[in-house]
């Protein structure tokens, strides 16, 4: 009986000191530093963010390939930097937009969307969310052709991991009307999404951004659907597009979190790329003050570690950009004909203006739009003249500069504007040089702009060793990771878009 009531005692005694030790115990457990989740806002940013890449070494995407094939900026080597300079494929470059997009910015947008389709306190999170959907794929489709669209980043939500590649045409179809509905469905009547990285929830902002996106897209088709082009560049006019610079669409950066090509060009790549011959002739014989903004020689520079401040000048008188079809060895022959000394005295990109580590990034602009609607008025589908839209574009890119800490004076862009009026006999040449002028270092866009307009008229790169048998790079090459991960669907696109190099022209890009 002592046996039993002494076992009692001990296990009642034990209970009492588990109880004792249990309480607070979720408390004392609970993380409450960490998130466990994350405001659908939030998401939108980051994927607003990671849509200029993660970092610095991303950014070797576009200035091996977007920039060279406009002929803004080149560099002589090859190896890990080949690319548009060669016309040739370069396995670890080609991929960066699809992998960047695909693992990250595309899964971040399907989950704002996910998580605010239904939620009427969050439809503008919701609309915006579509918005910049809309602008990842443009770039997406405009730099592979066909891809994964109505099935992407779904892998988690509904166990999609081998998506169809969805026909561009298809997928602009589908652009246009998210743009249109998710433009119109924005509303005042929900509080501002102050924390939104773009435009602290301004909605009327916002709009405007949708319905730009939606003329951009709309002109995208003014060869392959003019009916479709003309419809909704009208719907994108009567809905409201950007009215200012101050509706600029624009990721600004810090000495923390910076500008990724500046980072890129200011570090390891600071010596080898440079302002490419085309593009500083034509802004040296149109006498444009953009060019000391955007370039920089460290005249008789003969070698990396003499590019100092000492050397540098934004003259224009001094400025020599670089011949294309030349590599690092075969570039010596041009010294003697362009008066320089070695290939590190070629012309620069700024450093200290355009790409300072703090530099803006542009993704939608006032003056990229006024001269898409120049364009649009040639052609007779929105009101007012083209002449008009051209003057305010060139305008509005002017005065853009002073986002890079560099005013042009007015008396200056008058000079300029009145020495270069609007002629119709060759408008859409005009109209679309300017264009790519306007859009120097959003390489996305200047690509796409050029192979639809077919201006400015730039001659084929000239390198022995091309691997492009036509006159430029029309497309960038599937990764070789789909063949591992989704290699049915992949050539299902191929059959219907044509052979997987970079002659193959995407679904708007006719002759």
């Amino acid at each position: 009986m002592k046996k039993h009531l002494k076992y009692i005692l001990t296990l009642t005694l034990s209970l009492g000191l588990l109880t004792s030790c249990d309480k607070g115990f979720t408390e004392v457990n609970t993380n409450k530093v960490d998130p466990t989740s994350l405001a659908a806002s939030m998401v939108l940013n980051k994927a607003i963010i990671n849509t200029s890449y993660l970092d610095g070494f991303g950014t070797l995407g576009m200035l091996t390939y977007n920039f060279g094939i406009v002929q803004q900026i080149i560099t002589p080597y090859g190896s890990s930097l080949s690319g548009a300079n060669y016309d040739q494929v370069n396995n670890s470059n080609t991929p960066l937009v699809w992998q960047n997009f695909y693992r990250n910015v595309v899964k971040q947008l399907v989950s704002v969307i996910d998580q605010t389709k239904s939620d009427p306190l969050q439809i503008n999170t919701y609309q915006g969310a579509r918005i910049w959907r809309a602008y990842v794929f443009m770039i997406l489709t405009d730099t592979y052709g066909d891809v994964p669209y109505s099935e992407a980043g779904q892998g988690y939500t509904t166990e999609i991991i081998t998506p169809k590649y969805d026909a561009q045409q298809d997928i602009y179809k589908d652009l246009l009307k998210e743009l249109d509905e998710a433009s119109a469905a924005l509303t005042t009547a929900q509080p501002a999404v102050v924390t939104d990285i773009l435009y602290g929830g301004d909605v009327a902002k916002w709009k405007k951004l949708g319905y730009s996106l939606m003329l951009r897209a709309a002109m995208r088709l003014t060869k392959v659907d003019p009916a479709m082009a003309e419809s909704y560049v009208k719907k994108a006019v009567a809905g409201g597009v950007l009215q200012s610079n101050a509706d600029n669409s624009t990721l600004r950066h810090t000495s923390l979190y910076n500008n990724y090509v500046a980072n890129h060009l200011q570090a390891r790549e600071k010596t080898n790329f440079y302002l490419a011959a085309p593009f500083v002739d034509y802004l040296k014989a149109n006498n444009d003050p953009r060019l000391p903004i955007f370039a920089v020689r460290y005249v008789g520079a003969k070698g990396g570690q003499e590019q100092v401040v000492g050397r540098a000048s934004s003259d224009p008188a001094v400025q020599i950009g670089m011949p294309m079809g030349y590599n690092d060895v075969s570039i010596s022959t041009t010294f003697a004909a362009n008066k320089v000394v070695s290939l590190w005295d070629y012309t620069q990109v700024n450093l200290n203006t355009v790409l300072k580590l703090d530099s803006p990034e542009f993704h939608v602009t006032y003056a990229q739009t006024l001269l898409l609607l120049a364009e649009a008025a040639t052609r007779g589908w929105v009101t007012g003249t083209a002449a008009d839209y051209y003057t305010r574009g060139i305008r509005a890119n002017l005065e853009q500069m002073a986002s890079y800490g560099t005013t042009i004076p007015e008396a200056t862009i008058k000079a300029y504007l009145d020495a270069h009026p609007y002629n119709a006999a060759n408008g859409l040449d005009l109209i679309n040089t300017q264009y790519w002028v306007a859009s120097f270092l959003d390489g996305n866009e200047a690509w796409a702009n050029f192979r639809r307009s077919g201006f400015p008229a730039l001659k084929k790169n000239p390198y022995p060793g091309s691997e492009v048998k036509g006159d430029f790079i029309r497309r960038l090459p599937y990764p070789d990771s789909e063949i591992i991960v989704n290699s049915g669907k992949m050539n299902e696109a191929i059959t219907r878009q044509g052979p997987n190099t970079l002659d193959t022209r995407i679904w708007w890009d006719k002759k």
